[in-house]
């Protein structure tokens, strides 16, 4: 592998339109059912592949109201249709979002597994706590988790399935049919945890995947995400509005890994992006300005509701001032129900200031001609405002004005790697690859027990 720090490249799939792009499946590039369409995905997946993207990154929630993003509305689970594009590609990693606070750790380390032998290695888990608090109504809760159980359970459900991954040392199977020995009943594992939140025995019935885990994303930038994150996560999926933001998120992520005993090179940090490109950074800036006209004031008033639990702005007067709804959103999306919340309260805003205020902070700082895209995301890159980008996608047209105008120019500096580094997600993204707890033992004890003869003169 290469040992120049590269940029990493993830695609987000949105289909019809996610938060804010209440007129995205409008453009007749996007079939009106990509969202459901496993042909749209998988022609994305190998696009970005084409490209030499690291990986494809499919996010979801499982609760939804009829004022959600249109993508929300009708969307495939993400480990089912990840298994459907693994088949079609071989390079690109495959990365899904599962919530721990609605799932089983055994279910979840076997559905993860699976997928990464079905794809030779290039599975990923973006770990989630739910912020929609209505999601609590579809899994037999009267409400959902308050923020100390969401995020105890969450460490708790993700060290079960890394324990879970572990069940089996990489020589378990030797599979001679010479000897007539399938499987070494010494290098099988149980679990036998017993914890705060689940009791998994173990062990799990699936042999030690390619890459050996598969990798751990995660997001949530409240204290408790923030430290989950530095706990378990190998990248972070955020955003950031200014280079500075993301250089002081990047610092403090970095800082508390170490914190944490971890090594913050293995720390990848990569923002969610909207590349707007144009043939002169004039077009582009105009494209912009229609993109963010068409969001539509209505449809921004009914997402401000999301992080508050889904509120209902529409009740208020939209020129008095901002109501005191912060409580809406304690289970909820909190830190940015209280972001909100507090802008407001500080400038003094209405509602209808706070909406609009959400409209233009959709805007990208990535907007221009490729050659003026490129520039930005290598200041951002090289300053150490990110280790990597998520481009969000809908469009085959405007995805392509980045594959083929604006990673050429970065290729050629040496930004972005010309060819794929391994076949695994790992290797990729150059992540190690973790050690089996059980054959790390017994190395250990077998170092211990080995005698020092000392050297003859």
């Amino acid at each position: 592998m290469s040992s120049r720090r590269t940029l990493k490249l993830g695609a987000v799939l949105f289909g019809v339109g996610g938060p804010g792009q209440h007129t995205t499946w409008l453009d007749p590039d996007i079939p009106t059912n990509a969202s459901v369409d496993v042909r749209w995905y998988i022609a994305r997946a190998q696009q970005a592949e084409a490209a030499k993207f690291d990986h494809v990154f499919i996010v979801d929630s499982q609760f939804i109201t009829p004022d959600s993003p249109h993508h929300y509305l009708s969307r495939l689970e993400p480990l089912t249709l990840l298994s459907a594009v693994a088949v079609h590609t071989s390079h690109i990693g495959l990365v899904g979002t599962i919530t721990t606070s609605y799932n089983e750790p055994f279910n979840v380390a076997r559905r993860l597994a699976s997928l990464d032998h079905i794809s030779g290695g290039r599975a990923g888990w973006n770990v989630v706590t739910s912020g929609d608090a209505g999601t609590a109504g579809n899994y037999s809760r009267d409400a959902h988790f308050d923020y100390a159980t969401r995020y105890g359970r969450a460490l708790e459900h993700v060290r079960i399935a890394q324990g879970l991954w572990d069940s089996y040392e990489a020589d378990a199977f030797p599979r001679d049919r010479d000897r007539g020995v399938f499987f070494d009943r010494t290098r099988q594992h149980p679990l036998d945890h017993r914890g705060d939140y689940f009791s998994v025995v173990g062990p799990l019935n699936l042999e030690r995947t390619p890459q050996g885990q598969p990798v751990i994303f995660q997001a949530g930038d409240s204290e408790e995400g923030r430290d989950l994150g530095a706990s378990i996560a190998e990248a972070i999926f955020t955003h950031a509005v200014s280079l500075e933001q993301a250089q002081v998120f990047r610092r403090e992520m970095r800082a508390r890994v170490a914190g944490k005993g971890r090594d913050p090179e293995h720390l990848l940090i990569v923002p969610g992006i909207s590349p707007i490109i144009a043939d002169t950074d004039a077009e582009a800036r105009e494209k912009e300005r229609a993109i963010r006209g068409e969001l539509g004031f209505d449809r921004a008033l009914a997402e401000l509701g999301r992080p508050f639990g889904w509120h209902d702005f529409s009740r208020y007067d939209l020129d008095a001032p901002f109501p005191e709804v912060s409580d809406a959103g304690a289970l909820s999306f909190r830190t940015h129900a209280e972001a909100i919340t507090k802008l407001a309260r500080e400038n003094n805003l209405t509602l209808r200031q706070v909406v609009q205020h959400q409209i233009d902070a959709r805007r990208s700082p990535f907007v221009g001609t490729p050659l003026t895209v490129a520039n930005e995301i290598q200041r951002w890159f090289e300053a150490d405002g990110f280790d990597g980008i998520n481009v969000m996608v809908n469009s085959a047209r405007e995805f392509a004005l980045f594959t083929d105008g604006v990673l050429p120019i970065l290729r050629e500096r040496g930004i972005v790697r010309t060819e794929y580094d391994a076949t695994t997600l790992r290797g990729n993204l150059g992540l190690p690859v973790p050690e089996n707890r059980h054959t790390a033992a017994r190395e250990s004890q077998r170092s211990a027990e080995t005698p020092v003869v000392a050297a003859v003169s």
